[in-house]
């Protein structure tokens, strides 16, 4: 029992002080913002996939193992990088999935995230139905149709949208399960990775500008992470397990510099505020230095089978590691909470100046 305790003690200390990382700073009355919107896949997805008959889905232990009332549709243990930006918004709920939010709960905002979807129709189809970006706009118009209903008329719905905050994260599944992935998509064949970007930019700007037009003013675009340094393509495509997929990360960046181009687009129309948050550069400053930030393992999953923890993804009711607050990874694909709490904590307030551009979240609730 003795040997337990103290086994528990670093875990329990260490969870301590991402609490008061995350909730010190200043104190909010109310929310800084009278709503928040989230556009996204699986890194932010909160159940909006539950009821679908989908391979990509979380809810089932472990998942949520460490998340209050337990499995909720999250991929991970715990907390999402959005949940930590909502409580840092001022939030006291986390915000609801679409699939379950409905009348006067719009008002405070909606997650239409959902696993496997991406900025292409196809993107992520091998894993069965999911909202893809196209989806998750249409979803919040009927949003916007609901709250017009609510408020009162047109010019009111405007008025308090254009307080709101909105993230958007999309593009994972892109590279993921579509460009490199040759055994059921041919775009790696039909692209260079510079046309794939370009393509992907495109319908981007379209479903971005319809959120424009239908509202939001505040809007965060979160650059796609380093998908080559995920345990799955580690497993799959590095020969020591270790070194990150380099012609995955450089495709990436191409997407990624372009959508910084994208939001001085779309910062020349009226009342607009967009911001850039920088995912791939915040994730690659963790993996650089992991110890000061109490992780120990970046290369392999808590939870999942095979090479890295990374071949298949964590199974229902499969025991995950104890020390899970020291992984930088989840599982195959996802960050840890302990991760998502580092990502979360830096988009809402920058720690250096390519966390963001031209401002993080905090700033951009405060305009």
């Amino acid at each position: 029992m003795a040997s337990s305790r103290r086994e528990l003690l670093p875990r329990v200390c260490w969870v301590l002080f991402l609490a008061l990382a995350l909730f010190s700073g200043p104190v909010w009355s109310e929310p800084q913002v009278p709503c928040y919107f989230i556009f996204g896949d699986s890194l932010v997805d909160n159940g909006n996939n539950n009821d679908m008959a989908s391979l990509a889905r979380a809810n089932y232990p472990p998942y949520g193992i460490d998340f209050p009332g337990g499995a909720s549709g999250r991929f991970t243990n715990g907390l999402t990088t959005v949940d930590v930006i909502a409580k840092l918004l001022g939030f006291d709920n986390y915000i609801p999935p679409y699939a379950s939010t409905n009348g006067d709960q719009l008002l405070t905002g909606v997650n239409f995230a959902s696993a496997a979807a991406g900025i292409r129709e196809e993107t992520g189809q091998q894993l069965g139905p999911r909202i893809p970006f196209s989806g998750q706009v249409r979803n919040y118009q009927t949003a916007v149709q609901q709250m017009v209903s609510i408020l009162g008329d047109e010019d009111s719905a405007a008025d308090y949208l254009s307080k709101c905050i909105f993230s958007v994260g999309m593009g994972s599944n892109d590279y993921l399960n579509n460009y490199f992935m040759p055994m059921f998509y041919n775009s790696g064949t039909r692209y260079t990775p510079e046309q794939y970007a370009d393509d992907l930019i495109q319908r981007y700007t379209t479903f971005v500008r319809s959120l424009y037009e239908n509202g939001a003013r505040k809007v965060a675009l979160i650059g796609v992470g380093q998908v080559g340094c995920s345990p799955n393509e580690l497993a799959q495509r590095s020969s020591d397990g270790v070194t990150c997929v380099a012609n995955i990360d450089s495709a990436i960046q191409i997407f990624n510099n372009k959508l910084i181009g994208l939001v001085d687009q779309f910062n020349t129309l009226p009342g607009a505020h967009f911001t850039y948050i920088n995912a791939y550069h915040i994730f690659e400053d963790i993996a650089r230095d992991p110890q000061s930030m109490g992780l120990t393992v970046v290369n392999k999953g808590c939870c999942g089978v095979g090479r890295n923890n990374g071949q298949y993804t964590c199974l229902p009711y499969q025991v995950p590691c104890q020390n899970r607050d020291q992984y930088l990874f989840w599982d195959a694909f996802h960050p840890s909470e302990a991760a998502n709490i580092i990502i979360g904590k830096r988009s809402y307030q920058a720690q250096s100046d390519r966390d963001s551009y031209p401002m993080d979240i905090r700033t951009l609730a405060q305009i």
